[in-house]
């Protein structure tokens, strides 16, 4: 079992992948913003970070990434940096946006597009937990 932080403002998708998690044998813990979720990284460590790019702004979850996944060993951050981050996001659907893990911008392990397929969701996170 591992602990999973979903760091997303959307309800309904978290519930989701919640409950597919869950049934997967996991522990989800939840933040509905980028500082609530940077909170939750201090407070909980998790195992595995899921996070939605479009929250208060549209870029939020990559500016969360970032400090996560600074390179100054004086970032508050530093312990986490190898927290595995899957990013869940529907801005290759509400954008003309694309990017993938493989850009040098963007410092995410992978990344699933909304809505959200349940198996594809327990998949790629049983993948990076490994």
């Amino acid at each position: 079992m591992a602990k999973i932080l979903i760091i997303d403002d959307d309800p309904d998708m978290v519930l989701a992948a919640r409950l597919c998690l869950e049934e997967a044998g996991h522990q989800v813990i939840e933040a509905k913003n980028g500082a609530e979720g940077l909170e939750k990284v201090k407070a909980e460590v998790p195992d595995l970070i899921i996070l939605d790019v479009m929250m208060d702004t549209t870029t939020e979850g990559f500016q969360l990434a970032l400090k996560l996944r600074s390179q100054d060993p004086k970032s508050e951050f530093a312990q986490y940096s190898d927290i595995p981050i899957l990013m869940l996001t529907a801005i290759h659907t509400t954008t003309p946006l694309r990017f993938g893990p493989e850009d040098d911008y963007l410092p995410v392990d992978d990344f699933i597009d909304k809505p959200i397929d349940p198996d594809q969701l327990v998949s790629k996170v049983e993948e990076l937990l490994d």
